[in-house]
């Protein structure tokens, strides 16, 4: 998945304490108070650790987290708001999409060349922020010089006359490219097209490994075909700007910054680990789940991986596994990666109070997110406390009666609440909806009723 650049907050991150850190994140998960704690000390020891002499940082390995509740309570969503707040590469995969070796299916290894990959895109991203406004100089040069080519050279009398009226001209040309009067002219520039042959994955063999062999064997194939087009000024300001970043910035260097910060605070969530959990007396294909587990061990205890950008040693990654372990149980697991997650932490099912939190009090909010939705069509739409309050409860019946899905259940309560708003809401000649509890009656309470019913639209 991809990871968001990081969120600003109001403090310098190395001078957060686990009390702050837990304050942030209350801003978006409700309740799951025993959980945050875990992973705020957990982030607080990450920076306590940088600021140990290297002989003894090296000594000190996380304290890896396992998360333990069911789906929807806000496992993922801690995890992701804790890497945003650390500005740490993070990155979420399932347990369930590895293999053991020798099986079709990823290699466990791929996870921390995807972490890589994150981080590069990160850097690359700051680097970029550093180079932009001199990249926006060199290529609105580079633009004025397609405008304005520049005249042959005069006789050495009148040189110094003719380079004066040219500059200005040039200078001029300039303000009018500013001021956006001419975005209507056409120019001609090159375009590098990018073009990725198509090839066989054969069995057992990584895509990384392929890539690099074919980069190394054929290095001029990748570049891709230069092509004059014709493109409208701001596009080809844009296009030239794009190409001026990446002349200004040293891939290397990107690399190798890259491989650090994945070494020194990468987070890698696993999610669903308790589906590779053996179950005892198990036969036929759960007999590889202890293989993946296996596999998972190495990188989760610490290893050298090769990535395209370099090796990355795992020893300091944080590891946040979680799983709901309904049918298995922790100690399913084998011993040797339970005793890699020293911090366990459970989390508790919501409830209906916590549900009308969950869509009021989270900066983004569900009601929030209806509410400006609406807005985009002029519609202003305003909930009571009590529509709010039977919402909730609607959804907190539906997760007793059927599969609890936590604060997901919201989701689907709430399309189906304001279906007909978000079909009607362009042609409604009220743009004034008021979502009350008779409204949330007429909408929900015969889906409810109807348990049959409630188990396919709810």
């Amino acid at each position: 998945m991809a990871i968001y650049l990081p969120e600003k907050t109001q403090t310098s991150t190395d001078a957060l304490t686990p009390r702050q850190i837990v304050s942030e994140l209350d801003k978006y998960v409700i309740g799951q108070r025993a959980a945050k704690r875990a992973v705020a000390i957990a982030l607080r020891n990450r920076m306590r650790r940088q600021k140990l002499s290297a002989e003894m940082a090296e000594e000190i390995a996380p304290k890896n987290i396992l998360m333990i509740g069911p789906t929807g309570v806000g496992k993922t969503e801690i995890a992701r708001r804790l890497a945003r707040l650390a500005q740490s590469p993070f990155l979420k995969v399932e347990a369930s999409k590895f293999t053991e070796v020798g099986y079709v299916g990823r290699d466990v290894e791929s996870m921390v060349r995807d972490l890589v990959e994150l981080a590069v895109d990160m850097v690359r991203e700051e680097r970029i922020e550093e180079v932009r406004s001199k990249a926006s100089q060199h290529a609105e040069d580079r633009l004025l010089d397609l405008l304005l080519p520049p005249a042959p050279s005069p006789p050495d009398e009148d040189s110094s006359a003719v380079r004066d009226q040219q500059q200005q001209t040039r200078e001029r040309i300039r303000e009018q490219l500013r001021a956006g009067r001419l975005d209507g002219r056409v120019v001609e520039i090159d375009v590098r097209e990018r073009s990725m042959p198509s090839f066989e994955i054969v069995a057992g063999t990584s895509v990384e490994e392929i890539d690099i062999n074919l980069k190394d064997m054929l290095p001029g194939f990748f570049q891709g075909k230069s092509k004059r087009r014709k493109v409208k000024v701001p596009e080809a300001l844009e296009y030239l700007r794009q190409e001026e970043e990446q002349k200004l910035i040293d891939m290397e260097s990107v690399s190798k910054a890259a491989v650090q910060r994945v070494q020194e605070s990468g987070i890698i969530f696993l999610d669903e680990i308790d589906k590779i959990a053996g179950r005892e007396g198990s036969h036929g294909p759960d007999v590889s789940r202890e293989g993946v587990q296996r596999d998972i061990l190495p990188i989760v205890e610490g290893t050298t991986v090769n990535t395209k950008h370099g090796m990355v040693r795992t020893d300091h990654i944080l590891f946040i596994a979680a799983g709901a372990f309904h049918v298995s149980k922790p100690s399913d697991l084998i011993p040797e990666l339970q005793g890699r997650f020293p911090i366990r932490v459970e989390l508790e099912p919501l409830g209906k109070d916590d549900f009308v939190r969950i869509l009021t009090e989270p900066k983004s909010a569900l009601i929030k997110q209806y509410t400006a939705l609406m807005e985009t069509e002029g519609i202003a739409l305003h909930f009571t406390p009590g529509a709010i309050e039977q919402i909730a409860d609607f959804a907190t019946r539906v997760n007793e009666r059927t599969e609890n899905i936590g604060a997901r259940r919201l989701h689907t309560v709430m399309e189906k609440l304001l279906d007909e708003v978000s079909f009607e809401g362009p042609d409604l000649p009220d743009k004034t909806v008021t979502i009350d509890e008779a409204y949330v009656t007429k909408m929900l309470a015969d889906i409810v009723k109807n348990e049959d019913l409630s188990r396919y639209i709810l």
